[in-house]
């Protein structure tokens, strides 16, 4: 097996510095003092730093490549958000790189390294679920890297970003499962510091307030972006004397997690427990019965975040804020009202 090659961050790490200055010593910035430049190169010969040949080849060659990492490649949702940039992309000229952080903060960290080392010419980012640590961010920021987040987002003062409005999406969600009969409506999440998961877990309580019906805590889940944990908190709740009559769930993946739930403990859908979630995923409708969903615009959302991307890559450094709106899909699975 070959010897593991030396990061830019583990250089940084034993010097004391950003990744930025040293990646900048090695390509002989001037932004760079001589004495840091020898520290750096001194210390880089030493640990058998070689740089990435794919990056040495880039920079050469000098091809416009687009970095992109996301949590869960895997997923309907960012498959397509990953279409709509490559579209995008490639009608302008450049070439997309994609990494999977595996909703590792890790795996991300390690991928934002690998394309400041691959001298990609921008970085579009969707927040690992774990991570609260955001000073990859803030170095690729100090290099000079544009980047762009959709999603899952943080920082909002230093970078543009593409979100949905998950929050009225999920009022207009909820606010069907009060009209059309429910009463008591458990709301399954995802992390409480993610961005995504404030937005929609405000709509779903406005919607309660709205309409006048007591917000029961023990029914609103702060979890993890997981099948097996979301599956295992659905069927707690629906073993419960007091269960929850509708569930709202925050994405794909913990709809079709509390979907089977409900399936696997004998309950009717919608009669017993109606269901609405956050998804991007054609699987919704050919289940039985029907799913009722709220669906991103996720290639568009691609195309949005990409087109943002190009504008700081070309100067424009203003930060932008863009929404793209949610479609509530309305099918079988959340209306208890019988015809």
């Amino acid at each position: 097996m070959g010897q593991r090659r030396t990061s830019l961050k583990e250089i940084a790490e034993q010097l004391g510095v950003s990744i930025a200055t040293v990646s900048r010593a090695i390509r002989d910035s001037h932004e760079v003092g001589d004495e840091m430049k020898d520290k750096v190169k001194a210390l880089a010969k030493k640990l058998n730093y070689r740089p990435n040949p794919f990056a040495q080849s880039l920079k050469r060659n000098a091809p416009k490549v687009i970095g992109v990492v996301v949590p869960n490649l895997v997923t309907h949702y960012y498959a397509a958000v990953l279409d709509g940039i490559e579209d995008y992309a490639t009608k302008a000229g450049y070439a997309v790189i994609t990494a999977n952080s595996h909703e590792d903060h890790l795996r991300e960290e390690k991928a934002i390294d690998n394309f400041a080392g691959m001298y990609v010419v921008g970085i579009i980012a969707c927040l690992a679920q774990d991570t609260v640590d955001y000073s990859h961010f803030i170095e690729i920021n100090d290099m000079g890297i544009p980047l762009v987040f959709f999603a899952r987002t943080c920082l909002p003062e230093m970078f543009s970003s593409v979100v949905s409005n998950g929050d009225e999406a999920a009022k207009e969600a909820t606010l069907h499962l009060i009209d059309t009969g429910s009463r008591r409506i458990a709301f399954i999440g995802g992390p409480q510091h993610l961005d995504m998961m404030k937005r929609r877990k405000h709509g779903y309580l406005e919607a309660l307030r709205e309409r006048r019906l007591p917000i029961d805590r023990s029914i609103i889940i702060n979890g993890s972006i997981d099948y097996e944990y979301a599956r295992e908190a659905a069927m707690d709740l629906l073993r419960r004397d007091d269960r929850p009559d509708a569930i709202l769930a925050f994405n794909d993946i913990i709809t079709m997690a509390s979907f089977d739930a409900i399936k696997a403990l004998g309950l009717r859908i919608p009669d017993d427990v109606a269901i609405i979630g956050f998804s991007e995923g054609e699987t919704s409708f050919f289940v039985t019965p029907k799913l009722s969903v709220i669906m991103d615009q996720a290639h568009l959302t691609g195309e949005r975040v990409c087109e943002l991307l190009l504008k700081n890559i070309n100067g424009d450094k203003k930060i932008y804020k863009e929404v793209v709106p949610m479609i509530v899909k309305i099918r079988e699975s959340s209306d208890k009202r019988k015809d």
